[in-house]
């Protein structure tokens, strides 16, 4: 039984190799083959070429101050944080809240077997994560040291242990993520909060981390007796990878209890919480007065509604909103310091500064595509729509609307900030508002024409549409087009002779062209073609 339920965990896991969501039927060998080479590419040649980079830059400097076991733990910190964060949702989702949770233990499977069946995926997981740090790092330690018994024996144990503390981390943290889930409210905007935090701090280190390793390397003596001293289990933690026999037997020996005493708290929560269906407030019935809508604005609210109830559809799809408060708020603190060095920069330009404006608004706007995928997550229920009294194109315009208030409203910010800190003329700031508010309403016509022109309704994950869907892929990377071409034709192209505003007008003029012939197609061809789906 514990072998077909990994058979199974594992199918579930890579999944979206051997299946077509979009094409409700399997994929071909050759095709699976690729998808395979693809992720390997990406995972092994990608991610692991980085830390295989990070590796070669600390390894000689560290080895020449004899503190090899500095470089093993560094590495193998990362490699924890990697593996711990890169299945701790993992964990939540697949240990937790399966959709065969219900049916799997309705059969009379032991919950041992199920549990046991689960970790072996969070498992597997954890350790490609883990894997693709700290297996580069012992491979370059090898070609730089040399290779001797105790060296091999103690990175392939130190490789061991990283695997089973994070999935041990990962338990902990998805048992604390699923007792959190049951007392939340608002869990999708919790969820969008929490990965905007995280995204934030990956690019602050991303940005510090060339400073912070020549500090390292410059202060590793300081650094390392520090360690010593204060965080002596860490020390311990790398001298595993030098092949230190009491450094490997204590550190067997704590991984091996904690992840005990992790199969004790998980054998006796499990089934508590992966039957438990959150907390249910009881309500007591009073008889109050519902507000009358109009049909404008109860579909409007209908988009609202699906947007926010979906973590996926907000951060993939409405990064923009998020992101143009926190520039805004940026341009106050920092905008006179960086406009002036742009100008000292772009003197001999005149226009330069506020062309590089509208190529940031550009890409904060292109960041948005709710239309792209709206008409594709009707999937299924898309009949519903069309069998209500309402006619096609207000359904289109409750989607454009909402894409036009969660974009046009930041951006509107972002340029009140900017006009604050920066002097712009009154022609100047009129063709800014134009163009803005002209691009915006071309980004959300575009979107729902793709969207109306190639919908995918036989989806079974809504994340294949979000992420996959040619409607995104094509509004996504044909605004970051248009923003080169903004940047490239008045930069490079002579597109400063006209002047800001000559320059501008012409894009203007174009957005406003496209955006009528987007309008009218979707009024006639388009409703009809989404009355036919």
């Amino acid at each position: 039984m514990l072998k077909l339920l990994i058979k199974k965990q594992l199918l579930e896991i890579f999944q979206v190799y051997f299946y077509d969501a979009k094409k409700n039927k399997a994929r071909s060998r050759t095709s699976t083959a690729m998808y395979f080479a693809l992720f390997a590419l990406l995972v092994f040649g990608l991610l692991g070429g980085i830390f295989t980079f990070l590796a070669v830059k600390l390894c000689t400097p560290l080895i020449t101050a004899e503190m090899d076991w500095m470089y093993f733990a560094l590495m193998g910190l990362i490699a924890v944080l990697l593996g711990a964060f890169g299945s701790v949702f993992n964990t939540y989702a697949g240990l937790y809240l399966p959709k065969d949770n219900d049916l799997l233990l309705s059969m009379p499977i032991p919950v041992s077997t199920l549990v046991g069946a689960r970790l072996f995926g969070v498992y597997l997981m954890g350790l490609l994560y883990s894997a693709v740090v700290i297996l580069p790092a012992i491979i370059v330690y090898w070609v730089t040291a040399g290779v001797t018994l105790p060296v091999v024996l103690g990175g392939l144990l130190m490789t061991l242990l990283i695997s089973v503390f994070v999935l041990t981390i990962s338990c902990v943290l998805g048992w604390l993520v699923a007792k959190i889930s049951q007392k939340l409210k608002h869990k999708s905007l919790v969820t969008v909060l929490i990965s905007l935090v995280v995204i934030g701090v990956y690019y602050f280190v991303y940005f510090k981390a060339q400073s912070l390793i020549q500090n390292l390397l410059a202060n590793a003596a300081v650094y390392g007796a520090r360690i010593k001293g204060a965080a002596y289990p860490v020390y311990l933690f790398g001298k595993i990878g030098v092949g230190d026999v009491r450094a490997s037997v204590s550190g067997s020996v704590v991984v091996v209890a904690l992840f005990g005493l992790m199969w004790v708290l998980l054998s006796r929560s499990f089934l508590q919480i992966a039957i438990s269906t959150g907390n249910v407030i009881h309500r007591e019935y009073r008889e109050t007065r519902s507000r009358q809508r109009s049909m404008d604005a109860a579909l409007l609210n209908r988009e609202f509604s699906h947007f926010t109830a979906s973590p996926n559809y907000m951060l993939n799809c409405g990064l923009g909103t998020f992101l143009m408060p926190l520039c805004a708020v940026a341009v106050l603190w920092k905008g006179s310091e960086l406009f002036a060095v742009l100008d000292a920069m772009f003197a001999e330009t005149a226009g330069s500064v506020l062309l590089l404006l509208c190529v940031m608004l550009c890409g904060l706007a292109s960041m948005n595509f709710m239309t792209a995928p709206s008409v594709s997550l009707e999937g299924k229920n898309l009949w519903l729509m069309q069998s209500l009294p309402v006619e096609t194109w207000r359904i289109f315009r409750a989607k454009i609307r909402m894409q036009l208030l969660l974009t046009g409203l930041p951006l509107l910010l972002c340029i009140v900030c900017v006009v604050i800190v920066y002097p712009i003329h009154s022609m100047q700031l009129l063709i800014l508002l134009l163009f803005a508010g002209s691009y915006v309403l071309l980004m959300a016509l575009l979107g729902l024409f793709l969207g109306v022109k190639m919908p995918t309704l036989t989806w079974t994950n809504e994340t294949v549409v979000i992420k996959q869907g040619a409607p995104v892929m094509i509004t996504l990377f044909g605004g970051f087009g248009y923003m080169v071409l903004l940047f490239v034709g008045f930069m490079l192209l002579s597109g400063w002779m006209l002047g800001f505003c000559g320059y501008m007008s012409c894009f203007v003029g174009a957005n406003l062209f496209l955006s009528g012939w987007f309008y009218l197609w979707l009024r006639k061809k388009g409703v009809a073609r989404f009355s036919a789906l």
